[in-house]
């Protein structure tokens, strides 16, 4: 399984969100230049990081800044946030990103996001739904988590039918930044739901335990953030996990 270090760039700085709120921020001294070459240090092969402010503007604003991260440290990038158009996923990959991250758009705008899958490469797209809890269904959190969708996650799911996509991100709002543990039942759903996507963990992470839950659970990967930022545990020890 993939440990992918988080790094959420708001204001040019590394934050936390607990529950993806904008006004609940924890923000990190290390520049992210410093954080994203200790992950490098650390053994990690892959990163996560999120243009924050794009999220909430819903346009590219930090992707020259992550561009500038991506040429400085020998890292593979996974990235997203205010990404909207082609040309974004384009410039993003253009500027050294390895994967690019599609949030609200994979829900809202199915068509084009395929189109985009097609001209790139569906191992270059990550697909990013992130979910919150509404009875006993799971609705997609849109713009920077200010909007819900008119579908749950397996309608939106749907329109990617076997064969279109290959990675999936998922997050349980609920979880994001809580350090509560990764939503099992959910993640455990998905893979045998869609066994064609390569599945990533994203919200709760907190122990070695939850990420060893995570690779039981199918997934192939997990994001890790606040978990590192707090010293629960290193990159090094999750890779040797």
């Amino acid at each position: 399984m993939i440990v992918y270090p988080a790094i959420d760039l708001r204001d040019g700085v590394c934050v936390r969100l607990m529950h993806g709120r904008f006004d609940a921020v924890t923000r990190y001294d290390a520049a992210p230049a410093a954080r994203l070459a200790a992950f490098a240090a650390d053994g990690a092969v892959w990163a996560h990081i999120v243009d924050l402010d794009g999220a909430e503007a819903g346009r590219a604003v930090q992707h020259a800044l992550i561009g500038e991260l991506a040429a400085a440290v020998d890292i593979r990038i996974q990235s997203g946030g205010g990404v909207r158009s082609a040309d974004d996923v384009q410039r993003l990959l253009d500027a050294g990103v390895g994967r690019v991250v599609v949030g609200s758009l994979a829900v809202s705008d199915p068509t084009t996001v395929r189109g985009w899958l097609d001209r790139f490469g569906a191992d270059r797209l990550t697909l990013a739904i992130d979910v919150k809890a509404d009875g006993d269904r799971w609705i997609p959190a849109l713009k920077g988590w200010t909007e819900a969708a008119a579908i749950d996650l397996w309608a939106a799911l749907d329109r990617y039918p076997p064969g279109t996509a290959r990675h999936l991100l998922v997050t349980d709002v609920g979880r994001d930044g809580a350090l509560t543990g990764p939503n099992l039942d959910l993640l455990g759903e998905l893979v045998r739901r869609r066994p064609d996507l390569r599945v990533q963990a994203s919200g709760g992470v907190s122990s070695l335990a939850d990420l060893a839950a995570a690779r039981a659970a199918g997934c192939d990967g997990a994001i890790v953030g606040r978990a590192l930022y707090e010293g629960r545990f290193t990159v090094a020890e999750a890779l040797a996990a």
